[in-house]
């Protein structure tokens, strides 16, 4: 990577990642049967339920944290790197242990990227550098989880 785009990211991570509060609060309570309600320090709800009838199921709201994380990260990698975004999505699928503890084995990301002044070295680096140092949620989870990344790129006109 030239060492302007360094610079870049250096600079633009500074402020992003330096906001982070080391202690994270948040509290959950029972509703009713096995529906729960969490909810974060600044006020932002989100159901539990294990039937999946009322509110998504805790396996889900963690591939969807995996997905905010590496998101925000991949974004803004992107859009330093002067990537001209027109869109990107994420679509998760993960395999979990069949047995308790049913922790998710292998996890595939697939996403899908539109915009200008696309190409894989700077989609690859932007994986890179939110896996091995700053995407929080992926590392907290456990070592042995794989996590098989794959993107379509869409350069627009």
């Amino acid at each position: 990577m030239p060492s302007e785009e360094k610079d870049l990211l250096k600079e633009s991570l500074t402020g992003y990642k330096e906001k982070i509060v080391p202690i994270t609060k948040t509290k959950l309570t029972w509703d009713k049967d096995l529906i729960f309600v969490g909810t974060t320090e600044q006020g932002y709800e989100i159901e539990f339920d294990a039937h999946a009838q009322w509110g998504c199921k805790p396996t889900e709201a963690l591939l969807l944290s995996l997905a905010g994380c590496m998101g925000i990260d991949m974004v803004m990698f992107l859009q330093k790197m002067r990537v001209q975004l027109t869109s990107f999505k994420m679509e998760l699928v993960g395999e979990r242990n069949p047995t308790p503890p049913q922790y998710f084995k292998s996890i595939e990301i697939v996403m899908y990227i539109g915009g200008k002044n696309l190409n894989a070295q700077k989609v690859d680096r932007a994986v890179s550098l939110s896996h091995d140092k700053y995407c929080s949620v992926y590392n907290s989870l456990r070592k042995d989880l794989e996590i098989k990344v794959r993107y379509v790129l869409e350069e627009s006109k």
